[in-house]
């Protein structure tokens, strides 16, 4: 992420109201902020990051109106004096100011005289104003700047100020700075921020109501921890390391939320990335350039460069599962990775996103039933080098996106359909058990597997599911089937043979076992310690005697995240290898206690 606004990126833009707005910094623009005005995007781009500014009024020979950066200093004295006014309140110490029971206020005036202040008898009325709408409309639109001014008129207009306490005539000023003065920060857009716009100023049922504390308990659990600076790990390890799978219902917030923790969010750095190719290639040879390219027409339009065939990541990848024909990624766009696009710039922004290579697409069909699926059965036509050649440009360059496109999805059905993930994260509306019961077999043992839903009770459901009572059950049910056929079973010739049989039968008992959903919805033995929680924050007002929730606050669903961990059943059957002896116990009358075996060896411990 870089520290200055670039143009054709999101960020993200916080008014003087606390309201936040993401928008897109398109060149020779305007952006509009509502009643605070509106100002060109040239002001802002190559700029740092988390500097206020302030809209100025337009003059007549202005095409648009000019912004004023507002120094630290300003920002600080004006909250120094909201604190001030506040402090000995907030604190509850006692003093000339100090409240006595969280409510009155205790105020010495100058001539010695003791007064209580309190809001009881406080009256909010617009006959208190002596301005109206009408004649602040008109200082509004009079070019008195920043609107300052206006603030000090509507004080000084108000005629009962003064009985108002020093928090409440500083919530007072506060509001009417909110309202008049025409500020805005800029803020890069990271998860967080955008997760928060989307629930407060949009549809939070468009990301399933997911929260910031969500989003953290999510990572966390996930375990998801590899970097983009891990690419050689596979070829050290001998396989492919840090692949998780997703089922994601909220738009590509939680692709994007664990892509940022693997380093796969921002895209490339592309200035650095042209400086570094130009020192790697300086000292290359001229003839090595293109040595393998073809000299024939015919060969030209069968080969394909090297740096045109799309190659998929194996290692530091994360592995999406949908039910449509595409997922749906739209919250992607914001990051500079939008693979609908359909303009030619947005398409080579979304090709060059480290996402283009690290991200991997695949429906449920494609994993459960991928025969029924066409483009995974049936390749384009093999066409020759001749045939290749004798085609228009437009067709030829169609014929090689079909292929690398049929390519790309055996390739990636087939990375998912072997396994090994080292983690699964579920947030869909849809039944949790079902996805659980054909992903959580993918996973390697030690993998995390959570799942997120505005609403407890479908986790509930995963929890009984997996819980040691029914884990307990199933247990038990195989120790009954496997001794029943032990018992009326034909005798076995080896012990060789015996050990296949003892297999084949464990592995027909659990199938059998699994096929009863009533009793046995989820396999109990393959996830370890389910456990359920929450985490929403909630802002509380924090004063003597006023302590409560924020009333203001967005409400919705509270949220839960279940998590366990995966693990590997034994199979075929256990035996317990060495000798066994049992001690008994016996009093020498002097405290201590000595052991000794049935065959005469003894041992003792000193208890005393």
């Amino acid at each position: 992420m870089t520290s200055i606004v670039q143009p054709d990126t999101h960020i993200v833009i916080r008014l003087q109201s606390g309201i936040h707005k993401v928008q897109k910094i398109v060149p020779d623009t305007t952006i509009s902020l509502g009643k605070y005005g509106s100002f060109n995007t040239n002001l802002i781009i190559g700029r740092p990051f988390y500097l206020t500014y302030e809209i100025l009024d337009k003059l007549e020979s202005q095409s648009f109106a000019d912004i004023r950066m507002v120094p630290a200093s300003e920002i600080h004295q004006e909250a120094i004096l909201d604190n001030e006014s506040t402090a000995a309140e907030s604190r509850d110490e006692p003093g000339a100011n100090a409240s006595t029971n969280g409510e009155d206020e205790i105020v010495v005036e100058e001539n010695g005289e003791v007064k209580i202040k309190n809001n009881q008898l406080t009256i909010d009325s617009p006959s208190r104003q002596s301005l109206s709408a009408k004649e602040i409309e008109e200082l509004k639109q009079s070019g008195l700047g920043s609107g300052k001014e206006i603030i000090a008129k509507i004080m000084q207009s108000h005629s009962h100020l003064d009985e108002k306490t020093a928090f409440s005539l500083s919530k007072y000023i506060l509001r009417k700075r909110k309202k008049y003065l025409k500020r805005f920060t800029i803020l890069p857009l990271d998860v967080t921020a955008l997760a928060t716009w989307v629930v407060n100023e949009k549809d939070a049922s468009r990301t399933m109501e997911l929260r910031e504390e969500h989003l953290g308990l999510i990572n966390c659990w996930s375990n998801v921890h590899c970097s983009s600076t891990f690419g050689g790990l596979d070829d050290i390890l001998g396989e492919p390391v840090g692949r998780w799978l997703i089922v994601d219902d909220t738009g590509g917030l939680i692709v994007a939320s664990l892509a940022e923790k693997m380093g796969l969010l921002q895209p490339y750095d592309e200035e650095a990335e042209a400086e570094e190719e130009a020192e790697d290639t300086k000292e290359l040879p001229e003839s090595n350039t293109d040595a393998a390219a073809p000299q024939t027409p015919a060969a030209r339009a069968a080969y394909i460069r090297p740096d045109e065939i799309h190659q998929t990541s194996t290692s530091n990848t994360l592995t999406l599962l949908h039910p449509a024909t595409q997922p749906n990624l739209s919250l992607l766009a914001n990051f500079g990775y939008d693979p609908s696009a359909s303009s030619p710039t947005t398409l080579a922004q979304a090709h060059a996103h480290p996402l283009h290579t690290h991200l991997h697409t695949l429906s449920f069909l494609q994993l459960l039933h991928p025969e029924l699926d066409t483009a995974y059965t049936t390749p384009p036509p093999p066409l020759t080098a001749d045939d290749l050649a004798s085609m228009k440009t437009s067709k030829r360059s169609t014929y090689h996106r079909k292929r690398r496109r049929y390519e790309r999805t055996r390739r990636v059905v087939d990375q998912a359909r072997a396994g090994g993930f080292d983690g699964l994260v579920i947030a869909t509306s849809t039944e949790p058990i079902g996805i659980l019961d054909r992903t959580v077999p993918l996973l390697k043992g030690g993998a995390q597997v959570v799942v997120y839903s505005p609403y407890v009770e479908p986790l509930v459901e995963i929890v009984d599911a997996y819980s040691s009572a029914r884990k307990g059950a199933f247990m038990s049910a195989i120790v009954t089937a496997s001794t029943t056929i032990r018992t009326t079973g034909a005798p076995l010739m080896t012990t060789q043979t015996e050990d296949m049989d003892m297999e084949k039968s464990m592995s027909d008992i659990t199938t059998a076992l699994l096929a009863n959903k009533d009793d046995f919805p989820l396999d109990p033995r393959l996830l370890l310690a389910p456990t359920l929680q929450t985490a929403r924050a909630r802002e509380w007002q924090v004063l003597p005697g006023r302590t409560h929730p924020v009333m203001t606050s967005k409400g919705g669903a509270e949220g839960y995240v279940f998590t366990g961990t995966k693990v590997v059943p034994v199979e075929g059957r256990v035996e317990a290898r060495g000798r066994f002896t049992k001690k008994r116990k016996v009093d020498n009358g002097v405290g201590v206690v000595v052991g000794e075996d049935d065959e005469g060896d003894g041992g003792g411990v000193r208890l005393g």
